[in-house]
């Protein structure tokens, strides 16, 4: 059987994805510490809002509403009883927009990290995480997602666990990580890595990269990583849009529309397929996005100077790869898109 996003892969050459959730949310009231998870119940219409963005902004697929709603997660909101359910109603809300649309837009079930820590290190064991992603997968297939959207992954054993999950589901999916540690992910993952990761797996994605990380900068030189190895799968790209500052209580990213054109533009160019944006990434960002890819012709491979100059400077001197030494390190715990 296939689904909407394996018919476009084989149709198109460059699709658009969706932009941030958690930026948006907030722009709709959402408040801090409250996991969003549970609008897709007590907000249904404001999460319709959020797929509509996409779909306006010209995006072929867009993802579902359900980053955190993994068991491990929920607990922390005492709702783990809930996940099938909010994971259920999230692709609900999602196919029925996609199927709004009058064109194919697939609908991607997010499914993030489970924020804990594998064993020996901690507690999860792949047994139990595979349990943990199944479960939430099982809620996406039932309200109707076309794949599994695996996102922000950073420890291999934790990616490797959630497309076990997708196969248990019957479910294809898509897999990123999150390079944000000097061209690393949290747990030391270089792109090189990963790429060779996918290839080991029974059940490989049908399309792999990266989201989120510090900049869209850096997130093209892990691009470029992917593209170094000789890969033939599709590969994905969903930078953030620009870098973080903090503005009068408020966290801002300092990417324009312009910008995040050329961004797109770039990764399109230097081999991705799927192209979107992660944190601080809004429909006028994606409208930009869709515009310069749909009229600025296919160019050539560009080069770490060209990005550079186009979106900013790297924020390390490596990009894990290869000499480590004399770039700064960032740490983050697998925090929710936004």
């Amino acid at each position: 059987m296939t689904n909407t996003l394996s018919r476009l892969l084989k149709s198109r050459d460059w699709l658009l994805a969706d932009g941030a959730t958690g930026t948006n949310l907030f722009n709709m009231g959402l408040s801090s510490g409250e996991p969003p998870e549970m609008w897709n119940v007590e907000h249904p219409d404001r999460i319709a809002k959020l797929y509509g963005f996409a779909v306006e902004a010209g995006s072929d697929l867009f993802l579902t509403n359900s980053f955190g709603g993994n068991a491990a997660r929920l607990k922390l909101h005492n709702a783990q009883g809930r996940v099938r359910e909010l994971n259920r109603i999230a692709a609900e809300i999602g196919r029925n927009v996609a199927d709004k649309a009058g064109r194919p837009v697939a609908v991607c079930g997010s499914v993030g990290p489970t924020g804990e820590i594998f064993a020996p290190m901690g507690t999860l064991t792949h047994e139990l995480a595979v349990e943990i992603f199944h479960e939430q997968a099982e809620g996406l297939k039932e309200g109707g997602a076309d794949v599994l959207w695996v996102e922000t992954i950073s420890a291999p054993e934790e990616y490797k666990a959630a497309a076990e999950a997708a196969k248990l589901a019957g479910m294809e999916w898509c897999g990123t990580m999150s390079f944000d540690t000097a061209g690393r992910t949290m747990m030391g993952v270089t792109s090189a890595q990963m790429a060779a990761l996918v290839e080991k797996l029974p059940n490989p994605p049908l399309a792999f990269g990266a989201n989120c990380g510090v900049g869209a900068a850096d997130l093209m030189r892990t691009l470029m990583g992917f593209v170094a190895t000789g890969t033939e799968r599709p590969l994905i790209a969903k930078g953030n849009a620009g870098i973080p500052k903090y503005h009068d209580g408020h966290i801002h990213y300092d990417g324009t529309p312009e910008l995040m054109g050329d961004y797109a533009c770039l990764a399109r160019d230097a081999g991705a397929t799927i192209i979107g944006g992660c944190c601080g990434t809004m429909p006028v960002h994606l409208k930009a996005m869709h515009e310069a890819l749909s009229t600025r012709p296919r160019g050539p491979r560009p080069s770490l100077e060209e990005i550079a100059a186009k979106l900013g400077a790297f924020s390390s001197a490596s990009d894990g790869t290869g000499d480590d030494e004399g770039g700064p390190t960032r740490e983050r715990k697998g925090r929710r898109r936004g």
